[in-house]
């Protein structure tokens, strides 16, 4: 085991003992909300101690003894708990002898609460139903120390038998099969060691309502990974066939009765995506089983791409945790209740493919500590684009992960309070900070873009020998590399250094000389160029065309320097950075830039895919905010691009559109103008496609439809906003459902809120109490808060404080920013109730999301220094990373609206006239 670091060893546990398994079990009473258990670890005594040190939170511990090899029991002389480190320090009267095996026992009791952190509870009826219960557990990154006694670091691997206490009416789930259930007595097991739940009558044998679940022993695998649940489940079932061995494994999918009928897709899902990853890293699914469970109350996940382009809320990982053999996830996620729902059967596609690549990534081969993070999150092109691509190649997910990831972390990595991928994160309490958007979608960004250079072939059998390497154990960066490596005979650690140990990223400047282009590489930052020495090893994917108008990509080419000269023919159509694979912006002469649109412009012969042109208009914003290029000449290339028709490019172009409405937004002015723009655009979209889809509609006019809708409307299109509302009106006269598209329920509510009145509000306020499934539940928070009516939307602050669920609070407050009319008011009412807030998200990721929702769209220096002043006395140790990209966000916002509202007032106008 490798030796820590002075600064280490105070955050990280000491190494003189560690376990190799545990007998856990846990009795689980759904009643009294409440859980007690016992524990049993098998411990390696690597060095002569007196000392065991080991982690626990919000548990009572009790009966602690330790049983030596000789038969000799130890009771500790002491114990002593640390609250802010979560550990308990156990000192024995002898010390334990190296080399020698010891097995520590200790019963605990604790209570299941609604953090959803640690072992918790989540309701599982509706608000016209006496309420009823689950339990479940959510312990990445270290909250399996919540739930048990345990060693809670992902280094410190061991195998697992668990055992499941609960009343028999009910289902017990964990990471493995179980071999056995049988009527419990727990008054003859427990009560010498916890107060055990009394039976309701007097005269019934306390034992015939619990039941025991003994499941199988796991293999060696990290706390994190560890779970189980009970609760009132049923399930579907399948099964895949192994291409590599024969062998049937059984496939089963949980959800609570009234959910059971929309779970089959995510079932038969599982059962298509597992061959393709087995085959592709040559390595079978080691465990007997593979379970989904899906309930209510996961982690957050949400997107507003009307103000942040396509970014998500939930900066970790989407509605779903990669538990071994036991995924579990939000009903949101994963039921499909209308199978006409492309777009919420592309989000179960992406979510469940990315979290069957962990059985992979993180459960088979786990990073040695959370500086790694990202050897478990950054597979996001194998899991949602690689193999979904294989299932679904008219997605044109390439293009998609250029909005969904690549701008997403730019968007996080362009302020100085931006991170590594790999950030040194010693101390557990401020792990949970380091599960955003740059660990994730930055980290699978950089990860594609080595793909790109070195072949995806060859990069995929890299990580299949990196993963084969370290089967059942750990790694670091250095195994990756080792890997591919091997396979590409590419010395990949050389050129990846840069990307995955310093923050940022450079944006390269192409200047046009004879017989070919100069380029120069800086570090991109929206606030404006910085002192900066970080010189990255950049993949340039020069597109260009042959004397036969043949489009060719020279892969070989990387700026290792400051500036290096590339011959080329500038007199024909080429781009830097094809297929927008490099993380990386580029910057054009303005005549340039014009050029590429022409070229981009073309309906049927452009060279340029859809991810370039997506690509494009992801740079040309980002770099005038910047203030690199002239905002005016980002509007002159999203205007040539009006003829496209493909579903991604318009994706880009309103996501980026918005969000320079969402910067000006106290300028009426030059919002009015942005919208009539937006409408010039947009409703022509709607006029062609309608609002309903014909049958054998292709995916991309079904999304873009939607795009369309739901942009017309939020840029003012009043015959949009009327035809909406009258179809929500005759819905409500006539219980008739057909008008309202599925995919287009959220505008179609939002119109009826913001342009209806008190009666719209209470129907979509009804509808969010009693929703007839999950989607249309999210749709109906999100339409709550579009009012323009100050007084319903003070009804929907009330709603958020008195009856609002805290998995739902992120959707609310959202909607608030979002709607620029009350956006201020949401700040106001964060900070207001913001101990309320603290106390109820600070546990989880909760306060991170928060933060960035209510306050990273504001606009102003006063706004951001009223914010300084505001967190001033408090403490934010646990939130400090994303408080400083929010402040960052604001700055940027600012300095943007100083440098640009000139230029994009005359553009606007000139273009209007």
């Amino acid at each position: 085991m490798a030796t820590l670091s002075t600064d280490d060893s105070e955050y990280r546990l000491p190494t003189d003992v560690s376990p190799t398994h545990y007998d856990l079990t846990v009795l689980t009473d759904l009643e009294g909300l409440n859980f007690g258990g016992t524990v049993e670890i098998d411990l390696a005594i690597r060095n002569a101690t007196s000392r065991i040190v080991l982690n626990a939170a919000d548990l009572e511990l009790q009966n602690i003894y330790i049983s030596l090899e000789d038969g000799k029991a130890l009771i500790p002389i002491s114990e002593a708990a640390d609250k802010l480190s979560e550990r308990v320090t156990l000192l024995l009267p002898v010390a334990l002898t190296a080399g020698s095996r010891a097995r520590l026992f200790i019963a605990f009791t604790g209570q299941l609460t609604g953090s959803m952190v640690g072992y918790y509870r989540s309701l599982t009826t509706g608000p016209d139903e006496d309420k009823k219960y689950c339990a479940l557990t959510q312990f990445e990154p270290t909250a399996a120390r919540r739930a048990f006694p345990c060693w809670d670091e992902p280094a410190l691997k061991a195998t697992f038998a668990i055992s499941l206490v609960s009343r028999t009416d009910t289902v017990n789930l964990s990471n493995m099969p179980a071999y056995s259930e049988e009527p419990c007595y727990p008054s003859q097991e427990f009560d010498h060691l916890f107060q055990f739940p009394e039976a309701e009558d007097e005269d019934d044998d306390a034992g015939s309502e619990w039941k025991i679940t003994r499941f199988e022993r796991s293999p060696i695998m990290s706390t994190y990974l560890v779970a189980y649940s009970n609760g009132d489940f049923q399930h579907l079932e399948t099964a895949f066939c192994s291409p590599l061995s024969g062998r049937t494994v059984p496939l089963r999918i949980y959800t609570t009765p009234k959910n059971l009928p929309h779970a089959g897709f995510a079932l038969e899902l599982t059962a298509r995506v597992l061959p393709l990853y087995e085959k592709m890293f040559e390595i079978e699914y080691p465990l007997p089983k593979l379970d989904t469970l899906v309930v209510m109350s996961i982690r957050f996940s949400l997107k507003f791409p009307l103000i942040f382009g396509c970014f998500e809320v939930d900066d970790f990982d989407v509605l779903a945790m990669e538990n071994w053999g036991l995924i579990a996830g939000r009903a949101s996620g994963y039921l499909l209740t209308n199978p006409s729902m492309l777009r919420l059967r592309k989000e179960i596609v992406a979510l469940q493919v990315h979290e069957v690549a962990h059985m992979w990534f993180g459960n088979i081969t786990t990073m040695s500590w959370w500086t790694y993070l990202y050897l478990n999150e950054g597979w996001f092109e194998v899991g949602e684009v690689i193999i979904p691509g294989i299932l679904y190649p008219e997605w044109k997910l390439d293009a998609e992960f250029v909005n969904e990831h690549v701008n997403k972390a730019f968007l996080l990595d362009s302020g100085l309070s931006s991170h590594p991928i790999e950030v040194i994160c010693s101390d557990a309490n401020k792990i949970n900070q380091i599960f955003d958007g740059l660990s994730y979608s930055k980290s699978a960004s950089v990860l594609r873009m080595l793909s790109c250079f070195v072949g995806q072939d060859k990069f995929l059998k890299g990580v299949s020998l990196y993963l084969k390497e370290r089967l059942y154990g750990n790694s670091t960066t250095a195994d990756l590399w080792r890997g591919v490596e091997e396979a590409t005979g590419i010395k990949v650690s050389e050129i990846m250094g840069e990307w995955i140990s310093k923050p940022g990223f450079p944006v390269v400047s192409v200047q046009e000389i004879k017989d070919g282009v100069h380029v120069r590489q800086d570090r991109f930052l929206l606030t404006g160029a910085a002192p900066e020495d970080t010189i990255w090893s950049i993949p340039l994917q020069i597109l260009s065309v042959d004397g036969t108008g043949r489009a060719l990509i020279d892969h070989q080419v990387v700026l290792r320097e400051r500036e290096q000269f590339i011959a080329l023919d500038t007199s024909r159509p080429f781009k830097i950075n094809a297929g927008t694979t490099g993380y990386y912006r580029v910057l054009y002469s303005p005549d340039r830039l014009k050029a590429i649109g022409v070229e981009a412009a073309k309906e049927t012969s452009t060279i340029f895919s859809v991810a370039d042109r997506v690509g494009l208009i992801n740079d040309a914003t980002a770099l005038a905010k910047a203030d690199l290029m002239n905002i005016s000449d980002t509007l002159t290339l999203i205007y040539a691009l009006r003829a496209d028709r493909e579903y991604h490019v318009w994706v880009a172009i309103a996501s980026n559109l918005a969000s320079l409405v969402s910067i000006w937004w106290e300028n009426l002015r030059i919002v009015e103008l942005l919208n009539k723009f937006r409408r010039a655009l947009f409703s022509p979209i709607v006029t062609m496609l309608g609002y309903q889809a014909p049958t054998e509609e292709s995916s991309n006019d079904s999304l873009l439809r939607t795009c369309a809708i739901t942009q017309a409307l939020d840029a003012g299109d009043e015959e949009v906003a009327n035809e909406l509302k009258g179809r929500f009106t005759h819905f409500l006269a006539t219980n008739d459902e057909t008008r309202i598209s599925p995919e287009t329920a959220t505008a179609t509510y939002t119109a009826a809120v913001r342009h209806g009145g008190r009666q719209e509000y209470d129907a979509v306020k009804f509808f969010c109490a009693r929703p007839k499934n999950p989607a249309h539940q999210i749709s109906a928070m999100q339409a709550l808060c579009a009012a323009d009516d100050l007084e319903l939307i003070h009804d929907t602050f009330r709603f958020v404080l008195s009856e609002v669920r805290d998995q739902d609070i992120m959707y609310f407050i959202g909607g608030l920013v979002q709607n620029i009319k009350t956006r201020r008011l949401a700040a106001e009412f964060f900070m207001d109730n913001f101990e309320e807030m603290h106390e109820r998200f600070k546990d989880g990721f909760g306060m991170a999301d928060l933060l960035q929702l209510a306050f990273s769209a504001l606009s102003s220096q006063g706004d951001r220094d009223h914010l300084v002043t505001f967190f001033k006395d408090k403490d934010t140790s646990k939130f400090e990373f994303p408080l400083s990209m929010v402040l960052d966000s604001i700055e940027n916002n600012s300095a943007c609206v100083k440098r640009s509202s000139e230029n994009l007032l005359a553009w606007l106008e000139d273009w209007s006239r």
